[in-house]
């Protein structure tokens, strides 16, 4: 996801992107994947503090022992799950998932996953994949294309797969695989990339695959997780990799492609409304809107608009609040509202932290996290950019801060590197 001259770009996967299946909230007790039940980062809930104290909401607990890396919170029956190296509670540098009481920090478990995955600058180096959780599982996926299941009581692995020996699969740039992998009734769906295996769906209790989709144009996996839609009666699998936008049946059928010129790196994760998507890209290329047309029991895509390069968002992610929607100016540090409907801007404002910025959105407020380890508390208002908090992320000195957070049951988590930390944002 990035260049040799973009040092957020990172985060990406960890990342990354946006989503939103059907309607746009995430509601309930856990928050069991990459961006929330729905992969929206959109939390309904009125009793969040609307504004926080000068020295930012209440911290009830801080933990150690995740690791190095950029991973989010997968948090579900009560534990919370991520994936990190050089553990500091682990004589090695290798990479671990980890497992921690909610309520406590407590770890729980930790389970090798590998070697640590390594490039030529720091900042880059680490895994970015969230874990998902399913009932007594998770899954996780390694930046070298591993992908395990294990069990959530001890960590013990139950399967493994190998994305370039099992599928053939491919990247369409040069950083590891950062996907969260998505859990549909019986089915476990993953971006190994490339001709030969674009999209798997996998057995999820054995791992045995079930069908293969092929993109014949695809150039490898991106760092995009895959959404669910319906249009006309029909379920839709949307996924964007280094080609563009893709849809694809439940049977695995490509239904339509919506490509894209090359690019460094394809990292957020599309927004679906109803029939609509919204599609950011990075590194100047934009976002796009285009809606799904069901006829004749197949689907089709119509452009809404292409890509705006004002709506670039390189790994920030984007959130969808009422019609309007709102991310980082690519990695600019420079928050931006837009029409969702038109694309236009509504607003763009630099606000008081720097570097790139991870937006999710709770009640009528943003909570942008910037790279620099400044955690602000914002309006979700069209009509202008407003703070009404920030604070310092304890330890985000260094390294970037980039870890995308997480909104449950009246609790934001952040997780910076090796530590997690949890506020009260109730009150």
């Amino acid at each position: 996801m990035l260049c040799c001259k973009v040092s957020s770009h990172i985060a990406f996967s960890l990342a990354l992107g946006l989503t939103l299946a059907g309607s746009s909230t995430a509601r309930g007790d856990d928050w069991p994947t990459f961006r929330g039940p729905n992969r929206s980062s959109v939390v309904q809930d009125s009793k969040l503090l609307k504004s926080w104290p000068s020295e930012g909401p209440n911290l009830l607990w801080s933990t150690e022992g995740a690791g190095r890396g950029y991973a989010s919170l997968a948090i579900a029956g009560g534990k919370m799950y991520t994936l990190g190296d050089a553990l500091s509670n682990q004589s090695d540098t290798d990479e671990y998932m980890t497992c921690f009481d909610q309520n406590s920090g407590k770890q729980v478990w930790a389970v090798k996953t590998g070697i640590a995955w390594t490039d030529k600058k720091t900042d880059w180096e680490s895994s970015r994949s969230t874990p998902t959780v399913d009932g007594d599982k998770v899954y996780v996926l390694t930046p070298y294309g591993f992908l395990f299941c294990c069990q959530t009581s001890d960590g013990k692995v139950l399967w493994k797969k190998d994305f370039q020996k099992d599928f053939g699969g491919k990247k369409a740039d040069i950083w590891g695989y950062s996907e969260s992998v998505l859990i549909d009734g019986d089915k476990v769906l993953c971006t190994p990339g490339g001709i030969q295996s674009t999209v798997v769906a996998l057995d999820k209790l054995t791992g045995s695959p079930l069908w293969t989709c092929v993109n014949p144009e695809d150039r490898g996996a991106g760092h995009s997780s895959i959404v669910i839609s319906r249009v006309g009666g029909i379920k839709i699998y949307v996924q964007s990799t280094g080609s563009g936008l893709i849809g694809f049946s439940e049977a695995g059928k490509l239904l339509w492609n919506y490509p894209i010129e090359k690019t460094t790196a394809v990292i957020p994760t599309p927004i679906v409304r109803d029939d609509l998507i919204f599609y950011p890209v990075g590194y100047k290329k934009g976002g796009a809107l285009v809606r799904q047309v069901a006829a004749h029991g197949s689907v089709s895509i119509k452009e809404v608009y292409g890509l705006n390069s004002k709506l670039a968002n390189k790994h920030g992610g984007v959130v969808l609040v009422g019609d309007h929607v709102y991310g980082d100016s690519d990695d600019a540090g420079i928050p931006y509202c837009a029409s969702l409907m038109t694309g236009e801007l509504q607003w763009t404002s630099r606000g008081s932290g720097k570097g790139s910025a991870v937006v999710i959105a709770g009640g009528d407020r943003l909570y942008i996290r910037y790279q620099n380890g400044i955690m602000v508390l914002a309006e979700a208002n069209p009509a202008a950019y407003k703070e009404v908090g920030s604070f310092k992320i304890p330890g985000s000195d260094a390294r970037p801060s980039w870890s995308h957070p997480v909104i449950l049951d009246g609790k934001l988590y952040l997780r910076e590197q090796d530590s997690i930390h949890c506020y009260d944002i109730r009150g």
